[in-house]
């Protein structure tokens, strides 16, 4: 009996040790707005981890992000790039605010790295062009300096772009490697999963005593 109950404190503490991780896994690599993204990310023919990385990147899934060029929300819609949305989604009653509502942002967000996609052909491209506008990488595809072939990009001469290249590409291949497809599936998160094992695992216990 000392022996078993040795046996049920070490793998208690191991699943509180796995409840930690998951905890911080979730707040360093949320999966916030689950529905909205995946529901516009099938919409839209997107990996649904590429939207939350973007959103990681542009906002750290802060909602009320301002960027200094005034751009808003989760996903950081100009108010250019807002109004075209507008105009092709046929978005009623809208004002600039909306931006704010995550469904709205989120909305726009994965409608415009979409369109992206399928202008350039290429992942790290239309990163690019949701930085720094399609017009600026068209050019830059043009010219020798930052493209070989007029379709991809070796370099990218704005550093900042640049950078958020390389962190929504990094954040989706940590999210890749964090999670799977049933996180959209499964209503009960991780955590709610890990607490119920533990608490069935101590009634198996106290009813074997």
């Amino acid at each position: 009996m000392i022996k078993m109950k040795r046996i049920a404190k070490i793998f208690i503490a191991l699943i509180v040790l796995v409840f930690i991780i998951n905890t911080a896994i979730s707040i360093v690599f949320p999966i916030k707005y689950k529905n909205i993204v995946y529901n516009y990310s099938l919409k839209y023919n997107l990996d649904p981890f590429l939207v939350f990385s973007i959103i990681k990147t542009e906002s750290n899934f802060n909602e009320k992000a301002i960027s200094s060029k005034n751009a808003r929300g989760l996903m950081q819609i100009s108010e250019g790039t807002a109004q075209w949305a507008v105009d092709e989604l046929k978005i009623e009653n809208f004002k600039p605010d909306n931006l704010f509502d995550p469904e709205v942002n989120i909305m726009i967000g994965t409608w415009y790295i979409s369109k992206l996609l399928k202008q350039f052909g290429n992942l790290e491209v239309a990163l690019a062009a949701y930085n720094a506008g399609s017009g600026n990488v068209t050019n830059w595809l043009k010219d020798d300096e930052y493209s070989y072939d007029s379709s991809t990009l070796y370099k990218i001469p704005y550093q900042e772009t640049d950078n958020f290249v390389k962190k929504v590409l990094n954040n989706f291949r940590i999210y890749n490697f964090l999670y799977d497809d049933e996180v959209f599936t499964v209503d009960s998160s991780v955590l709610d999963k890990t607490a119920t094992k533990i608490h069935s695992f101590i009634l198996e216990i106290r009813e074997g005593e």
